[in-house]
């Protein structure tokens, strides 16, 4: 069974090709014109072992905002694309990680109702000339178009870059375990006989 999607957005205000194959291992191809918010979606693919190719251009002379949310939005329906009717997978997902001096955890349900509940130290501040405040308008917009009920939670750290790396690496692993595939599953994990 494919597991896979291609999204094409363009507004005014960004332009985005994207490519999301969730069982294919290979090196991703990520260009999303933010050389940090690169580094941070090649540790969603590379922690959830899968492929994601990524073009986007957008008015990052005004601010990263509109590029990171709507490659959270293209990447949302790509996701959503690629699990179809979600047959047969776990639906569930959660990880603890620890990244040097912060602790996040990541508890993930891939149950078509959107809700994201975020609480991190991450506020108006900046790592290099990335806006650390837009990791949560990313996964903001990342799981309203994919239909996830996600919740962050970092109960401690400093480091700014560690938070952030830790947040992305977590989901990785917590979406990697929700999307596998159960051979005991015969269906949807779900008594409404739907997700």
């Amino acid at each position: 069974m494919s597991r896979n999607a291609k999204i094409n957005r363009k507004t005014f205000e960004t332009d985005i090709s994207l490519e999301l194959d969730l069982d294919k291992q290979e090196p991703s191809e990520i260009k999303s014109g933010i050389a940090f918010f690169d580094h941070m979606l090649d540790h969603i693919v590379k922690h959830g072992r899968m492929y994601l190719k990524l073009s986007a251009k957008g008015d990052l002379e005004v601010d990263g905002h509109h590029s990171v949310e709507d490659i959270g939005i293209c990447l949302g329906k790509a996701l959503n694309d690629a699990l179809g009717e979600r047959k047969g997978i776990r639906r569930y997902g959660h990880f603890s990680l620890p990244m040097e001096e912060c602790l996040v955890n990541v508890a993930l349900d891939l149950s078509n109702r959107p809700y994201l509940a975020y609480n991190t130290p991450l506020r108006d501040q900046k790592v290099g000339e990335f806006d650390v405040e837009l990791v949560k308008e990313f996964f903001r917009a990342l799981s309203q178009n994919a239909g996830i009920t996600l919740h962050i939670n970092v109960p401690y750290g400093e480091n700014l870059h560690h938070i952030a790396e830790g947040i992305f690496k977590c989901f990785g692993h917590a979406l990697r375990e929700a999307i596998s595939i159960d051979p005991d599953l015969d269906g949807v994990l779900s008594t409404k006989g739907v997700i």
